[in-house]
């Protein structure tokens, strides 16, 4: 039975709760984007920017989840396509990737608004994936989400590397037969290059698979924005 919540730490109210803390790393993500738009390096970016702000590691990790250059945010949103479009389509889930941000944002963690649209949180799943409060809701919620949507086929991948992957897999292969949710369940050592090359429609945000994917639906904020009006949210825009 999972007792946990995902995500928030006891210092993120005072790292991510402040409005002024908040413009800090809104002006923040703009320099990111000046320095990355000009062909800097992202790491050498990062470092700098941040001992500008006097970032400490955990706001660096949410800066960086909040910038983009200018080319990758307009071929982002180029790729994007509208939800009118889901209908009788398949999508490509980037599993532990959308699972975990809508867990965080139900529990209450903070989770973050790039430059380019998409949600990003400082949790990570660092090799080790387990389970929290949230997990079953927020499998609930995407599926009847994507179910009232008429999206025909959902296709979830999970990095095999990462462990508990397996028990997940059953979780879901449970709810799918308990709800009528039209999901299949893989797992992969990296699915990320399978969602970069797939010609469904890409559900992720993460960078490298966003820069890639032919077709991708930003269904992160969908949620966060339409659905989950508790969530804490840190906005680059």
């Amino acid at each position: 039975m999972p007792v946990r919540n995902r995500g928030k730490e006891a210092s993120d109210d005072r790292l991510f709760g402040d409005p002024k803390m908040q413009e800090k790393l809104r002006e923040a993500a703009k320099d990111m984007c000046y320095l990355l738009s000009r062909g800097f390096a992202e790491k050498s970016s990062l470092q700098l920017v941040g001992n500008r702000y006097r970032l400490n590691a955990r706001q660096q990790r949410a800066l960086q989840g909040m910038s983009a250059s200018e080319e990758q945010t307009v071929l982002r949103r180029e790729r994007s396509t509208a939800i009118s479009n889901l209908k009788d389509r398949t999508v490509a889930i980037d599993g532990f990737n959308l699972l975990i941000i809508i867990e965080n944002a139900m529990s209450g963690a903070y989770v973050f608004k790039g430059l380019d649209g998409c949600y990003r949180d400082v949790s990570g799943v660092h090799g080790s994936y387990k389970r929290v409060k949230k997990t079953e809701e927020a499998l609930l919620l995407i599926g009847n989400t994507l179910k009232e949507l008429n999206v025909t086929t959902i296709v979830w991948y999970f990095d095999t590397p990462v462990s508990n992957s397996g028990r997940l897999k059953t979780k879901l292969k449970e709810l799918a037969e308990k709800y009528q949710f039209p999901w299949t369940i893989y797992l992969d050592n990296n699915p990320d290059t399978v969602l970069a090359d797939s010609d469904d429609i890409v559900i992720s945000s993460d960078a490298w698979v966003l820069d890639r994917a032919n077709q991708n639906f930003n269904l992160g904020a969908y949620l966060i924005e339409k659905l989950i009006p508790e969530a804490s949210i840190v906005t680059a825009i």
